[in-house]
């Protein structure tokens, strides 16, 4: 290895690695030079090196003193010299500890883990959904893609912010989109339905190309745009304004006496939706008949999924088909 290439492997080391050699260099020149001076009190190399380091720190054990005048003035050379050296190394450590949690809570800084979840976008449906994912899986990693906020001081939840615009890869590689297990992006009800949409599409394509087996959840609010979102390779499409226009019909419908909103909330964070294949023993059965062996397992039958179709409470009398998807309910 020539000195070339040495002095551009130094040059690109960061300046608080830089200190930490100089470190190692510093305090076993020094303890190799009191051994050499005063072999007498520092039998060897390793007394004389840890002598120099605990006088360089400035902590002073006394365990090893040299005791000649030039002993001496070697010590005063190192306090001088190592002392601050490594107390500014030590000044330089802290500093990059503050500056790197600094840019973490301004999203500068990437995201190195697996398998996390990806949020783009952060309002208060993504932040009641995190805290939704902390409660029942404690220990899944989240990054949070926005470029509205200057900062993210969510220090309650173990979520990585990231600032940048989720249509560039560079800010999807600093989020690790190639590692993640799911992305969700969220729909931004503070610009119009066109632009909000326009954003998701882009940002589903941006994360579709660079993890083309990613599931992606896209919220829509036009129903023009759904096709297009499906196009871009969004796995589930959320249609929030379909999916509350519903909900105001029922909360509005004089003849029924319910809390339709209340009951549909508790009903998602208790319980979950399963999606099972029809088993071969159950083919050609009645659906009253597929009820009960499910609900001894813990799950709770409460429709078939019958190609595109949504078949919701049918007659006992329905026939189980092969292809029939049944939909049920289970704990959490």
């Amino acid at each position: 290895m020539n000195e070339r290439l040495l002095k551009l492997l130094y040059y690109r080391l960061p300046n608080i690695l830089k200190l930490l050699l100089l470190v190692l260099i510093t305090i076993p020149i020094f303890g190799y030079l009191i051994y050499l001076i005063e072999p007498e009190r520092f039998p060897t190399i390793i007394d004389g090196i840890w002598w120099a380091l605990i006088t360089g720190a400035t902590v002073g054990y006394g365990d090893y003193v040299p005791a000649s005048l030039l002993g001496r003035l070697l010590a005063a050379f190192l306090i001088l010299s190592g002392g601050g050296l490594i107390a500014f190394y030590i000044a330089s450590l802290s500093t990059t500890a503050i500056k790197r949690e600094k840019k973490s809570q301004e999203g500068k800084l990437a995201f190195h883990g697996e398998n996390h979840y990806i949020f783009i976008g952060f309002n208060e449906r993504t932040r009641q959904l995190v805290d939704l994912i902390i409660h029942h899986y404690s220990n899944k990693k989240i990054v949070i893609i926005d470029q509205t906020l200057n900062n993210l001081a969510y220090t309650k939840l173990p979520v990585h912010y990231i600032k940048g615009n989720a249509t560039e890869d560079a800010i999807l590689n600093m989020a690790n989109i190639k590692a993640a297990s799911c992305v969700f992006v969220s729909a931004d009800n503070q610009k119009p339905d066109y632009e909000s949409d326009t954003y998701t599409i882009l940002a589903t394509i941006a994360i579709r190309g660079n993890h083309p087996s990613v599931p992606i959840i896209s919220e829509i609010l036009s129903k023009k745009q759904i096709d297009n979102a499906a196009r871009a390779g969004a796995t589930t499409i959320i249609r929030s304004n379909d999916f509350m226009s519903s909900l105001f019909f029922h909360e509005l419908d004089p003849e029924i006496k319910a809390t339709p909103f209340e009951d549909i909330h508790h009903l998602l964070i208790q319980q979950k939706f399963i999606h099972q294949s029809v088993p071969h023993s159950l083919i050609g059965k009645t659906y009253l008949e597929a009820v009960t062996p499910f609900l001894k397992k813990g799950f709770l039958v409460i429709g078939i999924l019958r190609e595109k179709d949504y078949i919701f409470q049918p007659k006992a009398t329905c026939i189980l088909e092969e292809k029939d998807i049944l939909i049920s309910l289970s704990k959490r």
